[in-house]
């Protein structure tokens, strides 16, 4: 990736069209906001396919992301808690397996495991 420094902040350009960065959201994604973006989404993203590979019918899933930052600390990001809310057909009482496949998803998305040890990670779901 190749990021241009524009007026306030910096573009660039992948398949799906033109990233706009800055730390100003008039003129662009936060930083911070797509960090958290890639690690919901990604997670998101592992836990959909390995429920789905389980034989679980999910209709939709939400994702709740609650961020700490620290302001003493150039405010960086310190603790993300990921809430799914999960929508799909028999998924009453498989709460267990529901619960099992949601932490072998943190174990396998890439976005996750890029930030163990530097900022927390908690993950927790419902079924709607």
């Amino acid at each position: 990736m190749q990021f241009k420094m524009k007026e306030v902040g910096f573009v660039t350009n992948v398949e799906y069209g033109e990233l706009h960065v800055s730390g100003d959201e008039k003129y662009g994604f936060r930083p911070y906001q797509l960090m958290v973006s890639s690690i919901a989404v990604c997670s998101g993203g592992v836990f959909r396919k390995i429920l789905e590979k389980k034989r679980f019918v999910i209709e939709d899933i939400t994702i709740d992301a609650d961020v700490t930052r620290n302001e003493q600390e150039a405010n960086r990001l310190e603790k993300i808690h990921l809430h799914y809310k999960i929508k799909g057909t028999g998924l009453e009482g498989k709460e267990k397996q529901i619960h099992s496949a949601m932490e072998l998803a943190n174990k396998n998305c890439p976005m996750a495991q890029s930030v163990v040890g530097s900022i927390e990670l908690t993950e927790t779901f419902e079924l709607v």
